[in-house]
C-alpha cells in the first residue's frame, strides 16, 4: 500500500486541482503495466517529476526517482525519501546510486532519470549523461522516453514561482519503449533523437506568445540559446569550484 507514497499522490491531485493546472496525456500505454523500465525524463524545472509521476498512477504504477542526495539534510524530505523508495543521488560518488537503481529496476520498478542531470535553461534537449541506457542495459529493461511540457512556466531556475491558481496546461508524451539491447552510445543516441521528436511534437502543439521567457528561443521566445544556456551554467559551475576552493 505504501501510506506515504499514497498521501503523496493524493496531495499531488489535491494541489493540480487547486492551482487549476490542466495535465494532458498523451501515449500513457507505453509506460509498462508490469516490470521494470527507465523513464527518461527532459528536465526544464523544478516540477517535471509531478506530471511525470501522475502518468505512471494512470497506469497504477509508481515512479521512483533518482535525487540529489543533499535534500536528504532536509529532515521532511529525508522522511519521505526513506518512505517512498527514491534512490539518492551523491554526484561525486554515484556508484551507490546506480546500483540501487539497477537493483530496484530488477525487482520491477520503475525509475525516473533525468538523463540530461541539470535543468535546461533554454528549454531544450541538452547532452544527456548515459547513465539511464546503462542502468537499462545492465538490469535488462527497456526505456521508456518521456516529455513534460508546461510544468516550468511553474518554477523553473532565474524566474520566480508562479505556484498559485494560474490555470497553466502541461502535456505529458511517453514514446515508444526502446528496448536494452545495442551499446550504450547508439542507445543514448536513440533516446535523445526520439525525445526531441516527442519535445518538438508537444510544443508545436501547445501556446507560444512570442517573448515570453519561457518559449524557446527557436520558436520565437525570449529563452536563452542552447549556446547561451551552456556559457552561463560554465560560468556557475566555474563561480562555484572558486567558493569550494576558497572555503578549503
Amino acid at each position: 500500500m505504501e501510506p506515504v507514497f499514497r498521501a503523496l499522490e493524493l496531495t499531488a491531485q489535491v494541489a493540480v486541482r487547486a492551482t487549476g493546472t490542466q495535465i494532458t496525456f498523451r501515449g500513457v500505454e507505453h509506460l509498462p503495466a508490469i516490470g521494470g523500465a527507465v523513464v527518461a525524463i527532459n528536465h526544464t524545472g523544478y516540477l517535471d517529476w509531478l506530471p511525470a509521476a501522475l502518468a505512471a498512477t494512470r497506469r497504477r504504477r509508481r515512479m521512483r526517482f533518482m535525487i540529489k542526495a543533499e535534500m536528504q539534510d532536509v529532515r521532511f524530505i529525508a522522511y519521505l525519501i526513506r518512505h517512498t523508495k527514491t534512490i539518492p543521488v551523491d554526484r561525486r560518488a554515484g556508484a551507490d546510486a546506480y546500483a540501487a537503481a539497477v537493483q530496484a529496476l530488477r525487482g520491477g520498478e520503475i525509475v525516473g532519470v533525468y538523463p540530461e542531470a541539470t535543468i535546461s535553461r533554454s528549454f531544450e534537449l541538452k547532452e544527456f549523461k548515459s547513465g539511464a541506457v546503462r542502468m537499462a542495459r545492465e538490469a535488462r529493461v527497456p526505456i521508456v522516453p518521456l516529455i513534460v511540457w508546461g510544468a516550468h512556466r511553474l518554477w523553473t531556475k532565474d524566474h520566480p514561482r508562479a505556484l498559485g491558481r494560474n490555470k497553466i496546461p502541461v502535456t505529458v508524451t511517453v514514446g515508444s519503449t526502446i528496448g536494452p539491447e545495442g551499446e550504450a552510445v547508439e542507445l543514448n543516441q536513440e533516446l535523445r533523437s526520439r525525445m526531441t521528436v516527442l519535445l518538438h511534437d508537444a510544443q508545436d502543439g501547445y501556446p507560444r506568445p512570442r517573448g515570453a521567457f519561457w518559449v524557446p528561443h527557436r520558436l520565437g521566445g525570449g529563452a536563452p540559446t542552447p549556446e547561451q544556456a551552456r556559457r552561463v551554467e560554465e560560468n556557475e559551475l566555474a563561480e562555484r569550484a572558486r567558493r569550494r576552493s576558497e572555503n578549503r
